[in-house]
């Protein structure tokens, strides 16, 4: 079995079964900040299937987005059910486009080549974003990255 398939086989098995050394990472994680740039990322086959590569002008950023519904507080006067607004109100985008929209806000020079999920738990969901910097010269040399950024020369 190639490498790659093997490591996606593995984290989905991690993933489904939320047990083993994932228990202690999940403490590591829920005790950092929401957003923290990592050496390299947990999840290689994804990361590498998104673009990453180990070279300068390439980062992994890993963000935690709260989970959860969209529920709106109960209004106080009195109304039918019907109207009140609080059930069926759902977001309009996704917790990995959250996550990369704060990547993006938090690093301005850099562009998401994309992300993938992490970890989640009751409370919080985790992404890891690979981001690239389209000025780094080890990023304008590489022909996939300028590709990929719309960089024609």
């Amino acid at each position: 079995m190639p490498m790659y398939s093997q490591i996606s086989k593995t984290w989905q098995q991690i993933f489904h079964e939320k047990g083993g050394d994932m228990k202690t990472r999940a403490v590591e994680l829920r005790r950092q900040p929401a957003a923290v740039r990592v050496d390299r990322p947990w999840r290689l086959d994804r990361a590498r299937a998104l673009g990453y590569k180990a070279k300068e002008g390439v980062i992994v950023v890993r963000m935690r987005v709260s989970r959860g519904g969209m529920r709106k507080q109960r209004p106080t006067s009195g109304r039918r059910p019907k109207h009140m607004g609080v059930l069926k109100i759902k977001s309009a985008v996704s917790s990995k486009q959250v996550a990369e929209r704060r990547i993006q806000e938090r690093h301005p020079n850099m562009k998401v080549l994309g992300s993938y999920p992490v970890w989640e738990d009751g409370m919080h969901a985790w992404y890891e974003c690979i981001l690239v910097d389209p000025l780094n010269p080890a990023i304008r040399k590489d022909y996939d990255y300028r590709r990929a950024l719309g960089i024609v020369s």
